[in-house]
């Protein structure tokens, strides 16, 4: 099959949700949904009620009903919760996570893809960052139970994923080498997943999904070719103007007189290098309008990824009255992305989107109480006794420090765990209310006017991928 022209970005925490990858994939291009926290994202529509019933239908294709059932008991509530009510939450990713949580990990992923493949013909892939590590082997294995088609990954040098990938269609387990501060070279640092554990016996051969590695270099996209454990199939090449997570500026960090990173000449991609590997390579970074599709294919690219255009059609999980806010703007003002050298726990710069109301403002960051109960972020570290612990930048300072983090390290940084879920309408009740929402964009957020028709306040990605395709619209 050739190759997607258009890869539709995995945004944020189920922005990229099952309905946008579903529209993007039907329309004859690649929709990829957002795997990043997915666990959480569906024990909480589970207790929301699941109206519609979509869940229900694609938990009953699960192959293992029993632990479907085990998930479905524990979390559902008919009706949905009380509004005001908190979610329950589920337990913190691990290292060596429990069977309960390697369930709901498995059977969330399944979930999503299933889906999005659902009723159609069309390629579904799910996008997944190497720096949230700890649930990647459960969720590979939900989503390849699925029959998922590609799987995405950035925010890291991700050299071990396409092992797992074969081991995981032959039905054999697969391990992960998990990034733990202080490691000694006698401590157990890997993560383990043996798919025969959940069929009580021999597993199935899957599809094995091709694997596309997210980077902004030639170097990171040859050390990727020559040294992974496996098949790489091909990269998406991002540039510093995309939303989410960006790489950091090569070299010592210089900050603009607004705050933000400063990129150069050294971080431009060197699509010449790149060329000369002979896998295919989309572009990624404004490149919704037709023009740039054809220089990107001009410079050798099978076609371009897009994200920001995605984010607020129709279809993407953005709360309805988020989307409608900035759609409005969007007509009379510039939207403004600030690239935050600190929003992130990880340390990576973060898109945010300002606008009023959320972590954006200073003033809504610092009323926030600082709490993590999520977890997605957390970095493991080993203790002076040798067990494993976990802190994340974006947790109470006093409790960062206190296992051995610097306060230093704390300031700016916001919980983007609990940010991000807020934007797709699952934020956490506390008792000052909701949790506020922290929206990424890329820098192309400024020119979303350009979709919407001008006699409608939205627009649907079957008509952004016409557009830049220039395809006839439907009469």
């Amino acid at each position: 099959m050739a190759n997607p022209i258009i890869i539709q970005g995995g945004m944020g925490v189920a922005v990229s949700g099952w309905r946008l990858a579903k529209a993007v994939a039907q329309a004859g291009q690649l929709g990829v949904v957002s795997g990043t926290a997915l666990a959480s994202v569906f024990v909480r529509q589970l207790q929301q009620g699941d109206p519609a019933g979509h869940l229900a239908r694609a938990i009953a294709q699960f192959p293992l009903p029993a632990l479907a059932a085990r998930v479905w008991q524990q979390y559902y509530i008919p009706g949905g919760k009380v509004a005001t009510a908190p979610f329950k939450l589920s337990p913190l990713p691990a290292l060596h996570p429990g069977s309960a949580l390697t369930e709901l990990t498995v059977l969330a992923n399944f979930t999503e893809v299933f889906l999005a493949k659902e009723g159609h013909s069309g390629r579904v892939g799910i996008n997944f960052l190497e720096k949230i590590q700890m649930p990647t082997l459960a969720s590979v294995y939900g989503a390849m139970l699925a029959q998922v088609d590609y799987i995405l990954m950035g925010a890291g040098i991700p050299r071990s994923i396409p092992g797992v990938l074969d081991h995981f269609a032959r039905g054999e387990p697969a391990e992960l080498k998990i990034e733990i501060l202080g490691a000694a070279l006698e401590d157990d640092c890997l993560s383990h997943f043996d798919p025969r554990t959940l069929f009580e016996g021999p597993a199935p051969a899957l599809p094995r999904p091709q694997f596309l590695a997210i980077i902004s270099s030639a170097t990171l996209a040859l050390t990727l070719a020559r040294k992974s454990n496996g098949r790489v199939d091909g990269f998406i090449v991002e540039g510093a103007v995309a939303g989410g997570h960006n790489a950091p500026p090569r070299g010592a960090l210089q900050l603009s007189p607004e705050g933000e990173p400063i990129y150069g000449p050294r971080d431009i991609p060197e699509l010449a290098k790149i060329r000369e590997i002979g896998l295919p390579f989309w572009l990624a970074g404004a490149y919704a309008q037709p023009e740039k599709l054809a220089a990107a294919q001009e410079l050798g690219a099978a076609g371009v990824q897009l994200g920001t255009v995605f984010a607020f059609c129709e279809e993407s999980g953005v709360a309805h009255q988020l989307k409608n806010q900035i759609l409005q703007l969007c007509r009379s003002e510039p939207l403004r992305v600030f690239t935050d050298p600190l929003a992130s726990p990880t340390g990576f710069p973060f898109k945010v989107l300002q606008l009023l109301g959320t972590l954006s403002e200073e003033a809504h960051y610092f009323a926030r109480k600082r709490i993590c109960d999520l977890g997605y972020l957390r970095q493991p570290f080993r203790k002076p006794d040798g067990a494993i612990g976990y802190r994340c930048a974006g947790e109470p300072a006093d409790d960062y420090v206190q296992k051995g983090g610097k306060r230093e390290d704390t300031i700016g940084r916001k919980c983007l765990c609990n940010g991000l879920m807020a934007t797709v309408g699952l934020g956490q009740e506390r008792a000052g209310g909701t949790e506020d929402p922290i929206i990424t964009a890329g820098d192309d957020v400024a020119n979303l006017a350009r979709f919407l028709p001008a006699n409608r306040d939205s627009y649907g990605a079957a008509e952004v991928i016409r557009w830049l395709l220039r395809q006839p619209l439907p009469a």
